[in-house]
């Protein structure tokens, strides 16, 4: 029997794959969860064998629940199920710990499939994220650059808070909305574990940011 735990914020989607991965024989769903953070907790009480975990949840995004899961309970396999199809959050979550990575939209036996095989220690991804993958892994290495937990744009806004723009600026140099900043701000500060804009521009300049933002 694989125990399976599913965190999703969308109570249709959580509610339909515990109905989906409950109906089968080989399946026991011990737990559904609504957010990130909640999911860490039931991990580390119930063991799973597989964590279905979406990436955008309150509390703990997904990104921080693979990170905890991944470090507290490693025998856990973690499967991200998600709307996100970009480059970004798709290697993000591979190195925060993901196995698998599908997209919502796969078939039912597709994630079946893939809690199985994720049961029996294989990596997981939906077609285009598998190409995707490959691509990476056949490409000439690329430079790396710093904090590879951010999205684009979030290390976008870490360098020009390293060269001292405040939000407002920072809004108006990428083109959205001061509120944005704000809540890009607010992911950067939670993947990197810092306490505040002050601790991030000195992280960023450290990392040799801030130069380009000026």
């Amino acid at each position: 029997m694989i125990r399976v735990l599913i965190a999703d914020d969308h109570p249709v989607m959580r509610n339909g794959l515990a109905a989906l991965l409950g109906s089968l024989d080989d399946m026991e769903v011990v737990a559904v969860v609504a957010d990130g953070r909640l999911a860490v907790k039931e991990v580390v009480l119930l063991k799973p064998d597989v964590a279905l975990l979406d990436l955008q949840m309150p509390e703990l995004d997904g990104f921080g629940a693979l990170r905890e899961i991944s470090r507290l309970v490693p025998s856990t396999a973690l499967c991200v199920l998600t709307m996100h199809d970009d480059d970004d959050s798709l290697f993000a979550a591979m190195k925060a710990g993901a196995r698998g990575y599908l997209l919502k939209g796969a078939e039912q036996e597709d994630i079946a499939r893939a809690v199985r095989a994720m049961h029996a220690g294989e990596a997981v991804f939906g077609p285009g994220v598998a190409h995707r993958v490959l691509q990476q892994l056949v490409a000439p290495p690329a430079a790396a650059r710093p904090f590879p937990e951010l999205t684009e744009r979030e290390f976008e806004v870490l360098d020009l808070l390293a060269a001292g723009h405040p939000t407002r600026t920072i809004a108006s140099r990428i083109g959205v909305a001061p509120k944005t900043v704000s809540n890009l701000m607010s992911s950067i500060l939670r993947k990197l574990q810092l306490v505040d804009r002050a601790q991030a521009a000195v992280a960023g300049r450290d990392a040799g940011l801030g130069s380009g933002g000026q």
